[in-house]
């Protein structure tokens, strides 16, 4: 049997044998206009389904095997359609049609290279708000920025308590007494200074070293403060959001209830309730915390086979256990002796001046 060979250009206009004589009692019907077309010399012969499909049987497994490539038959034929209608003469009295696509040298009036023309409704698209510009700072504070970048930049950190005199004492020509009093203040009471406080951050010198814990009081006056200025967005819940934060630094204090509520000294009725709320919410989780560790001694179980034992993550059950061994710990400390309020120094962001600061005096 001889290996069936492709047409070659030469006979690219021979009919096809199966076009030409079609079997008895097959499909007689009239061949589709693209079949039918005569092709131009030089063009790649096309081969109608038929015909493809007999040759793929019959060179099937073999080093000649016909691919099926449909795709660019038309590929090929598309162009050849195109440039006929192109060809066709216009008729009698008719101008010939102009072209408006891009890159046949004419565009619509008013469009540009690159973008669409003007709306045929004669409206105007709308331009995007301007942003706010950002609040001038004080010059003073200005000057800081460029001293300390790290302590009083775009993400400051919060201070030492008597910075105040150890700039006096590290710059005696470069600031005035009093603008950098007023420098300071509006500096500690800006919205963000007071994130970096909340955060509860430690307190760092002029040549950023850490020098001392913030305060768990100081923590959560800034939080309650710079809560109170933002704008809660779509469906944000600002008081659920305070309630975990305030919780949160309750337990980093690592205090007991009446230590941290004696430290924090809330008078405003809302921010009781709230602050009431987040004890509350804490002491829930701190009765199964309990009870969970418990649980977990007698089991005598590892964590991760204790997670798996009740359908929890193994993190879940570490924050638990952590939890109690702490309350176990501070309930085991010797009652401390009430220590005396600490005078505020003159660049310290102590209650009255976190919870009466106004808005309009942060600088920033």
């Amino acid at each position: 049997m001889t290996e069936p060979t492709l047409p070659t250009s030469s006979d690219a206009s021979a009919p096809a044998p199966a076009a030409a004589a079609p079997a008895a009692g097959g499909d007689t019907r009239r061949q589709p206009k693209q079949e039918r077309r005569e092709r131009p010399a030089g063009a790649a012969p096309v081969l109608n389904s038929a015909m493809a499909d007999a040759l793929r049987a019959a060179t099937k497994g073999h080093a000649l095997e016909v691919a099926a490539a449909p795709a660019p038959v038309e590929a090929d034929a598309a162009p050849v359609q195109r440039q006929a209608r192109s060809e066709r003469p216009a008729r009698s009295g008719q101008a010939p049609r102009r072209s408006n696509k891009p890159g046949n040298g004419a565009r619509r009036e008013g469009q540009g290279a690159g973008g669409r023309g003007p709306r045929r409704d004669g409206g105007q698209a709308t331009p995007a708000a301007p942003k706010a510009a950002p609040r001038p700072r004080h010059p003073v504070v200005e000057k800081l920025a460029g001293l300390y970048p790290a302590l009083f930049g775009d993400q400051p950190l919060p201070l030492k308590r008597g910075v105040f005199q150890d700039l006096m004492a590290a710059h005696p020509d470069a600031f005035e007494k009093s603008e950098l009093k007023v420098a300071l203040g509006l500096h500690t009471r800006s919205t963000r200074y007071l994130n970096a406080v909340a955060m509860g951050q430690p307190r760092h010198d002029l040549q950023g070293q850490v020098v001392e814990a913030m305060a768990p009081e100081h923590v959560f006056h800034a939080l309650v403060e710079s809560f109170r200025r933002r704008k809660p967005r779509d469906g944000e819940d600002l008081q659920l959001k305070l309630r975990r934060r305030i919780g949160m630094a309750y337990i980093a204090s690592d205090l007991s209830r009446d230590d941290f509520l004696a430290k924090v000294q809330v008078k405003d009725e809302a921010t009781q309730a709230m602050l009431a709320a987040a004890m509350q919410e804490v002491a829930e989780f701190d009765a199964k915390a309990e009870a969970l560790a418990t649980a977990h001694a007698a089991s005598g179980k590892s964590v991760a086979e204790f997670a798996d034992m009740y359908g929890m993550h193994p993190a879940a059950v570490e924050r638990h256990l952590h939890r109690a061994a702490q309350t176990k710990a501070i309930a085991a400390r010797p009652a401390a002796a009430p220590a005396a309020p600490e005078a505020a120094d003159e660049d310290e962001v102590a209650e009255p001046a976190a919870a009466k600061a106004d808005d309009s005096a942060a600088a920033e």
